[in-house]
């Protein structure tokens, strides 16, 4: 293929359902069970509230429905809102590569376009595939972290390529669709860094938002600017700065990227997942934590830079930086023996024993898991006492949820019920799941989003 974004749209525009394989079909469908239940238990957040409400200001002659309230909106915002409510809690899954993101994040990408086609489950499953195969392989082949870019920059054609396979599009405009996705689309770092804002939890959906427009206005005629990755301009010369290929994609005995996706155990960052691990086998060790005088993490440094790279990660002010703080997560695992959503609220910020522990907490990096990254993500916890006695963990490469130490389906479907049955209620809960579980037998992508709608109070 002569450009990237034209090997892009012939593979996704190639993809069938019938190419996906069964272990990726069912993979597929968990990693959709998990992502509708965060974003369920997500509903009551601020950022959510005010995504809907921003949506719900708009009517649409192509209505799309969000996400527990049922509202209707245009397709672009019905993703944000959708897409908000996805990433808020900090819970959906990740991939570490090159560059580490949520590849989840694109589902709400596929939504609302496969709602206003009238697509099924079918469809959905497939274009689900196929953002992820776009993220995880683009994050295979290039960092944008390393130049102060955020990882949506690379999510945004993940969106838009599963947008444009939710709408049927032709090769010609999934192109264009791609070209439309990358030159307005260049996210800064600084979303993930110092007081950490609302705005984590939505720079994603709206680099969905974004896609879904793009996607809509390739269907209309629009072009967009080419070669986008290659030429003088684009992104080769413009942000990565060097030019890069991606691997070739799943199928025909290739595996899929949905393989290698990794389910979250705790609403916090992904590379604090094996940290908490860690600090949580040690506890029990230990008597009592006002008898902590440090706490030593050794982990990978690239861990870090995303969860303890600047000071505020040591204070955190609110609940985004607190959530992106591994000094933090380590004194409340500690501290309460798990790590949950309510534990990033304000009176937890504000507890002086909690913040006291926080700041006794010191990182470092290993050359073991700097060399065994991105693969494993290691982690080991020391807790040094006031007497100098000291509590070392086993070391801890993959957390329950990384994709080489797999959650089941019961424990994804216990997850997906701890965020859902107070909002949809107990019947409601059981119904979605069982239509999830069978999503290729959905005959319209409609009835699953009326169907996560949130129980009045």
């Amino acid at each position: 293929m002569d450009t990237i974004a034209r090997y892009l749209s012939s593979y996704g525009r190639s993809l069938r359902y019938e190419d996906i394989s069964e272990e990726a079909l069912k993979r597929t469908k968990l990693l959709i069970v998990d992502t509708l239940g965060c974003a369920i238990g997500a509903y009551h957040s601020e950022p959510s509230r005010i995504a809907r409400e921003m949506a719900e200001t708009v009517t649409s002659t192509q209505p799309a429905t969000v996400l527990g309230s049922g509202g209707k909106t245009s397709p672009d915002l019905a993703a944000f809102a959708n897409g908000v409510m996805v990433r808020y809690l900090d819970f959906n899954d990740g991939y570490t590569s090159l560059e580490s993101g949520h590849p989840s994040d694109a589902i709400a990408a596929v939504l609302s376009p496969a709602e206003v086609s009238g697509a099924g489950g079918k469809t959905v499953i497939t274009s689900v595939v196929l953002a992820y195969e776009a993220f995880c392989r683009l994050c295979d082949a290039v960092s944008v972290r390393s130049r102060r870019f955020d990882h949506v920059t690379l999510g945004v054609v993940a969106g838009g390529l599963g947008a444009a396979k939710a709408m049927g599009l032709t090769r010609e405009q999934t192109e264009e669709t791609v070209n439309l996705c990358v030159a307005p689309n260049v996210a800064l770092y600084q979303t993930r860094i110092g007081d950490v804002s609302m705005w984590k939890g939505c720079a994603f959906a709206n680099a969905s938002r974004n896609a879904v427009f793009a996607a809509m206005m390739a269907q209309r005629g629009l072009t967009g600017p080419s070669p986008v990755f290659e030429g003088f301009g684009g992104f080769f010369n413009a942000v990565s700065r060097d030019p890069f290929s991606p691997d070739a994609f799943g199928g025909d005995g290739r595996p899929f990227k949905v393989m290698e996706a990794t389910i979250k155990g705790f609403p916090l960052g992904l590379y604090s997942q094996t940290v908490v691990e860690a600090a949580l086998e040690v506890r029990d060790r230990v008597s009592s934590v006002e008898d902590i005088a440090e706490v030593r993490v050794e982990t990978l440094q690239t861990a870090i830079d995303i969860m303890a790279g600047d000071e505020e990660k040591w204070r955190p002010a609110n609940r985004e930086t607190a959530d992106h703080s591994m000094p933090y997560s380590v004194a409340v695992a500690l501290t309460y023996g798990n790590v949950e959503e309510h534990h990033f609220g304000d009176e937890y910020l504000r507890d002086r024993s909690l913040l006291a522990l926080t700041g006794k907490v010191k990182v470092a990096a290993t050359e073991e898991a700097n060399r065994r990254a991105p693969e494993a993500m290691l982690a080991t916890v020391e807790v040094v006492t006031k007497s100098g006695e000291r509590h070392r963990s086993s070391p801890v490469p993959y957390h329950r949820g990384h994709w080489k130490n797999p959650m089941t389906d019961r424990e994804v479907e216990a997850k997906f019920r701890a965020l859902s049955t107070d909002l949809l209620g107990p019947d409601r809960t059981d119904a979605l799941l069982d239509r999830l579980w069978h999503l290729e037998r959905v005959d319209h992508i409609g009835e699953i989003l009326e169907m996560a709608r949130v129980k009045s109070p």
